[in-house]
């Protein structure tokens, strides 16, 4: 599992100024862990980290030579200048449900070549214990036609025994739709509106 190191932050200097220095901003908080612990994250390790971790994935933390079980809870991200701006963990207590997000993501889309595939769904709430978190689902939409919808209800996710959903099973995540532009006319059509131009 993924370990990243990050230093406790000093409150009095401002999150601008860190990130001026090289810094992301944080926060670690927990059942066990009185209030919240300010972070400052080395802004490489936490771009490496987004490139192996979704929200909703499990890491470790070291904080001063100490190792926390984490919930990446929630990322902060600027897509106008295309940058992190705060990672926030909640440490994992054995036995204490917590809530998390699965990341959907799509697979084989280029395969699917009757109509568009539109995404509907990004990602699926649920309630699970540290040992069964996921966070992610893989779509395969190779099989996928023109009409077809899969519902939160077809992914593997809702037939975990160890999860408890939140989202409602019945919210569609993938659909295929006509394109717009794919009616074409008939002769007859045709014929008609080249008539009444004349």
């Amino acid at each position: 599992m993924t370990t990243l190191k990050v230093q406790k932050r000093d409150m009095e200097t401002k999150a601008k100024a860190l990130r001026k220095e090289g810094f992301v901003t944080g926060n670690l908080f927990g059942k066990e862990i009185k209030g919240s612990i300010p972070l400052k994250i080395e802004k490489k390790d936490a771009e490496q980290l987004l490139k192996k971790c979704l929200k909703g994935s499990q890491l470790f933390v070291e904080l001063d030579g100490k190792k926390y079980d984490v919930l990446l809870k929630e990322i902060d991200f600027d897509h106008i200048k295309k940058q992190i701006l705060e990672l926030d963990f909640q440490a994992l207590v054995k036995g204490e449900v917590v809530h998390s997000v699965a990341e959907i993501v799509l697979h084989n889309k280029d395969k699917v070549v009757e109509g568009i595939l539109e995404q509907l769904l990004n990602e699926v709430s649920y309630k699970a214990l540290p040992e069964a978190l996921v966070d992610r689902i893989d779509v395969d939409c190779s099989n996928l036609r023109l009409g077809d919808t899969l519902k939160v209800a077809d992914l593997d996710i809702a037939k975990h025994k160890d999860i408890t959903l939140i989202t409602d099973i019945e919210t569609p995540v993938v659909s295929v739709v006509a394109a717009h532009n794919a009616q074409t006319e008939t002769p007859d059509e045709e014929t008609a509106e080249e008539t009444e131009e004349k």
